[in-house]
């Protein structure tokens, strides 16, 4: 029997897993392709233009001059900022393996608008649907925290956790301590408490998993849905930009060539 939940439980994190990747896989194609874009006009495109410009004796327009001047420098220092990208890349990766420092970094995205509620909100899900399956499983609930703590996705959470499997081994009460330490969101909490008074516990946990997998589900689509088109605006303004701004001296000589 607890193999089953076991296996059930695994499908169900891996399922909410694979549609939240499949729903941000968009948004991220499509800021990658707007910096790729953006990275060719100003490196190839905008020098193009430059020099077609030196040969007029013509002031250029503001934004003109500020698209070349960005464009000499990126040019200049193409190899610095590559290498400054990547090392960046690489002294994260470093930084956040380091012991203590998922958790600070975890801590910091719960706390990001819209991105952290949905991660609370997965995390929380993840918590209670491995408390019921191990509570369901006859393992004490002390016991159950203390694996729910190394299970989490979420370092910081995972931390809180195990304070509060400590404070429940010493006699504490579970939903109360759950709310000192704001692990869960409050609604959580008082689900976690109906079921704890009423004897209910794993019951209570696993329609609190299913609520949640549903909510991220949704926040997700939400979340995409809004992103998209303000992706698509951003990439369209973006380049319209950088276009006007390289043909508005064409405009300004075929005037003067017409008087």
């Amino acid at each position: 029997t607890v193999l089953r939940r076991f296996v059930t439980y695994s499908k169900v994190i891996d399922t909410v897993r694979k549609k939240t990747f499949s729903a941000m896989l968009y948004p991220a194609i499509l800021t990658v392709l707007a910096v790729v874009l953006v990275g060719i006009i100003v490196v190839k495109v905008v020098p193009a233009f430059s020099g077609f410009y030196e040969s007029f004796d013509q002031e250029l327009p503001l934004i003109t001059r500020i698209i070349v001047a960005v464009s000499d420098v990126v040019r200049a220092n193409l190899i610095v900022l590559t290498a400054a990208l990547i090392g960046g890349g690489v002294f994260f990766a470093t930084w956040v393996k380091r012991p203590g420092q998922r958790a600070r970094f975890d801590r910091v995205l719960l706390k990001l608008p819209v991105v952290g509620a949905i991660a609370h909100k997965f995390a929380t899900s993840q918590i209670a649907r491995t408390l019921a399956a191990l509570v369901g499983g006859g393992i004490p609930l002390v016991n159950a925290l203390d694996t729910a703590a190394t299970s989490t996705g979420n370092r910081h959470l995972g931390d809180e956790l195990r304070v509060v499997a400590e404070r429940v081994r010493e006699g504490r009460g579970f939903a109360q301590t759950l709310l000192e330490r704001h692990v869960m969101p409050d609604v959580a909490i008082k689900m976690i408490e109906v079921g704890e008074s009423t004897g209910a516990l794993q019951e209570m946990l696993t329609s609190l998993a299913d609520f949640y997998d549903e909510d991220v589900e949704t926040e997700v689509s939400r979340f995409v849905t809004l992103v998209e088109p303000v992706m698509l605006v951003f990439m369209g303004v973006v380049i319209a930009g950088v276009v006007l701004a390289l043909y508005m001296p064409l405009f300004q000589l075929s005037t003067v060539v017409g008087r």
